[in-house]
């Protein structure tokens, strides 16, 4: 019995994985293709039409591909009109990109045609839109900095930064578990103090980065102090 049970349990993983394998080249028949038809798709990986359908309806439901409808030229012929198979945007994103190496390439352009001061500017330039909503979605934390590092925290892990904050004994700390530009950033650390000095403004007091995820460590940590240890300075830099 227990061997039945080992071998029924083997045959069901070997199955699962037979699955996986099988979608996922399905997903990259439609990277390649753009869109395919359930009988394109079929003919071109040896799959009877039940069985691309099995794995089409799972996909769908992960929400993997969509559908579209299929346009004909000629005439119309009887039945349900064809549907076309793309994959979604969250489907796209699982695959490997360069978009790190672009922007990594970029900046080295900005750099060595304009100088450290353009990447400055570049930097800020890009986290003004990000500001702006971090602003609005303050608007009711009232004055004090920890309860503004707090709001700060709900609106940074609304725009996928992950973020928390908590009081410690010198003031608070402001925790970010995802950086979004972390590769870059390792070479470019002026896009970090485009973020803290956007981090100062917001909650209204001079902050300071302890640890940077583009530095090696698990968490970009920033150090809030208490109201009544906060310096007169409402920024991190000192010099342009």
């Amino acid at each position: 019995m227990k061997n039945e049970v080992l071998a029924r349990s083997g045959a069901v993983a070997s199955a699962t994985a037979s699955d996986g394998r099988t979608r996922d080249r399905v997903a990259r028949l439609l990277l390649e293709r753009g869109a395919a038809t359930a009988a394109e798709l079929g003919a071109q990986l040896g799959l009877s039409p039940a069985a691309i359908r099995k794995h089409l309806d799972a996909m769908l439901a992960d929400e993997l591909v969509e559908t579209r409808e299929v346009r004909r030229t000629g005439p119309r012929g009887r039945g349900r009109p064809a549907k076309a198979f793309v994959l979604t945007a969250a489907a796209r994103e699982s695959f490997p990109h360069h978009y790190d190496g672009i922007a990594s390439a970029a900046l080295r352009w900005i750099a060595t045609h304009g100088g450290p001061g353009a990447v400055t500017a570049f930097a800020e330039s890009q986290v003004e839109a990000l500001e702006e909503r971090l602003r609005t979605a303050m608007l009711s934390a009232g004055a004090d900095p920890l309860a503004r590092a707090e709001a700060l925290a709900d609106a940074l892990t609304a725009e996928g930064y992950a973020a928390s904050a908590t009081t410690i004994a010198s003031g608070g700390q402001l925790c970010q578990h995802h950086c979004p530009v972390a590769h870059v950033a390792a070479e470019f650390p002026q896009l970090c103090d485009a973020e803290t000095e956007v981090i100062s403004r917001l909650v209204g007091t001079h902050v300071q980065r302890l640890a940077t995820i583009a530095h090696g460590d698990g968490v970009c940590t920033t150090h809030i102090p208490a109201p009544q240890c906060a310096p007169a300075a409402n920024t991190v830099r000192t010099d342009r």
